[in-house]
């Protein structure tokens, strides 16, 4: 059974012919002009339920006749064949793109086994020519207490009887296991032991460099194989480090959470200490940027003091007042810090007779521990070890150096203008009576000597003869300002450090870095 549509447009859809139109599809045979074609009918039944064509159609001359009709329907509808067959495509194309891999299959891809031989050196020549080099072996070890010549080469690994001989002979060589230690000692040996050289850096012998040199101690051969020492002062190398902090309990805990030495933490104490009474006034949430050095000897990290020099500016928030000091070097050589106004922060009166420490009681009522009743306590305590050094608040002279009652061993210095201060409970008097002091001089150690139920500092401020509360004083005392002269390159300085600062103050909660 074939069908053919009698106007392409799709299979047994009615189409309506009008005069005079005629569909001459197969030969013979005609349509009336009445008539309403539907379909054509090949074989028997009837495809469309309509009757029969009144003419009869031979099945056999409809099959001859059948490739002259295809043509003919193609000719007429070459137009709807042509847009039918492009959509087939299309849709066909995009079915393959959809489903088609975007790699090919590894499984197809060629193989191609490769075998190369490799030509393996003899084991005995690499083992000979190894024998044959020379290695060098550099150590390093930090001096200790009650270290001798000889356990200090032991645990450098060194095995050599003259050089162990020379270091215990020669007069600087032996310089290096005097003292407590701490002394970084860099040797330079060979495979069997002996040493070559050693090279070793402490802190500078004169106190006035400690700060901005080393000692360098290198023992050498010289060109006739004898052992020799040359020592010498170089001076240190630095590098800037920022960092910042929050308070959250104490400056020396939130200098720890920062990983900022114990030297800063107490530079910055000592620089603020007269606008700051870091034992009573530090709030949670106050925060501090720092800008310091970091030394290091020949490249190398120093072990002593930390490893860390001079504070170089620092910024503490307090209470939402803000405080700022830089460290500023006149042409004469003289440094002090300075507020970005330019006023200088030290005062006549430094704020606290030690390094900043722990406070057991401040100024006010306390119950005390041997008389066992209330009465005022007319000064401050400081608790600190015995033998950690005393200073003088200010300049003045000695007028009282000895024992004094409950005080113990006791300095009073006169300061003029009727102001003194006294230190009682020292272990150690280093001072005499009559002698001239300057503000920071050692006049003498934490004892606990006296009415005292342990180590601690007894510290008072008279005025007029009666007593006044140290910090108080501290803060209100004169303020030196910043030579004329030199304002042009401080407010250089001033501009340059405040952008460290405002750098360092973006680390606050992060670890410190170096520029």
């Amino acid at each position: 059974m074939f069908i053919l549509p009698l106007d392409g447009s799709g299979l047994s859809r009615k189409t309506s012919l009008s005069r005079p139109q005629t569909a001459n599809v197969m030969s013979g045979g005609q349509f009336g002009d009445t008539a309403h074609a539907t379909c054509l009918h090949v074989g028997l039944g009837h495809l469309c339920g309509r009757k029969p064509f009144p003419t009869a159609v031979n099945p056999l001359a409809s099959l001859a006749t059948a490739p002259k009709r295809a043509s003919a329907f193609v000719a007429a509808h070459r137009r709807g064949i042509v847009a039918a067959s492009v959509a087939l495509l299309i849709g066909c194309t995009a079915a393959a793109f959809a489903i088609a891999p975007l790699a090919p299959d590894a499984a197809s891809l060629p193989r191609r086994l490769v075998l190369e031989a490799v030509q393996v050196e003899p084991v005995a020549p690499q083992l000979e020519s190894l024998a044959a080099h020379e290695f060098d072996l550099t150590r390093s070890e930090l001096t200790r207490l009650g270290d001798t010549a000889g356990t200090l080469l032991e645990r450098l690994g060194v095995a050599d009887a003259s050089a162990l001989g020379f270091l215990r002979s020669d007069t600087s060589a032996k310089r290096l296991f005097e003292g407590r230690g701490g002394r970084l000692v860099q040797v330079l040996a060979g495979e069997d032991g002996r040493m070559k050289s050693l090279i070793a850096r402490s802190p500078a012998s004169r106190s006035e460099q400690m700060a901005t040199h080393f000692t360098r101690l290198a023992v050498t051969r010289d060109a006739q194989g004898a052992w020799q020492a040359v020592e010498e002062t170089v001076p240190l190398q630095s590098q800037t480090r920022l960092a910042s902090g929050t308070i959250r309990s104490s400056l020396f805990a939130a200098s720890d959470e920062a990983r900022i030495p114990d030297s800063i933490a107490v530079q910055i104490a000592e620089i603020f200490a007269a606008d700051i009474d870091m034992h009573r006034e530090l709030r949670r949430g106050d925060t501090f940027s720092v800008v310091y050095e970091a030394l290091n000897a020949d490249g190398e990290p120093v072990p002593w003091n930390q490893g860390t020099g001079r504070v170089l500016a620092a910024e503490f928030v307090n209470g939402g007042k803000t405080h700022q000091a830089l460290w500023f070097r006149d042409a004469a050589g003289r440094g002090a810090y300075f507020d970005l106004a330019g006023q200088s922060k030290k005062r006549a009166f430094l704020a606290s007779p030690m390094e900043f420490s722990r406070m057991t009681s401040g100024f006010a009522m306390r119950f005390h521990p041997l008389l066992q009743k209330w009465r005022a306590h007319l000064g401050v305590d400081y608790a600190a070890p015995t033998g950690t050094p005393v200073r003088s608040v200010g300049d003045g002279v000695v007028e009282f150096a000895g024992v004094q009652g409950g005080y113990g061993n006791v300095v009073q210095v006169k300061h003029g203008n009727e102001r003194s201060t006294l230190y009682a409970h020292l272990s150690r008097i280093d001072v005499r009576k009559g002698q001239r002091i300057e503000q920071g001089q050692r006049v003498g150690a934490v004892g606990s000597t006296g009415w005292s139920t342990g180590p601690h500092l007894h510290f008072e401020f008279r005025v007029n003869g009666q007593h006044q509360d140290p910090l108080r004083i501290a803060k209100a005392s004169e303020a030196v300002a910043l030579a004329p002269a030199a304002r042009a390159e401080f407010t250089v300085l001033a501009q340059t450090l405040q952008v460290k600062l405002d750098v360092a103050d973006s680390l606050v909660g992060a670890r410190g870095r170096g520029e």
